[in-house]
């Protein structure tokens, strides 16, 4: 029963951990998403498929499936 008591408080707070960082997340994702719902967002896509944008530039927030998916996913965690 003590190693069941002392791997639970553990694991719980690890939990609360996680949680809290989950919430100080919140402003940035406000923020993708509003990047991802604006203007701004199509003309850097549209720059990207004319390749007018560096080959060396991470494309990972101009893939519409990738915002997308995040965006829904943290919606049903929260």
């Amino acid at each position: 029963m003590e190693e069941i008591l002392t791997r639970a408080t553990a694991v719980m707070d690890k939990l609360e951990a996680a949680l809290e960082e989950y919430k100080q997340l919140q402003p940035d994702i406000a923020k993708l998403e509003a990047y991802y719902t604006s203007p701004e967002w199509k003309e850097d896509l549209k720059l990207d498929e004319e390749g007018k944008l560096p080959k060396s530039l991470k494309r990972g927030v101009l893939s519409e499936d990738g915002i997308y998916y995040l965006l829904e996913r943290y919606k049903e965690i929260m």
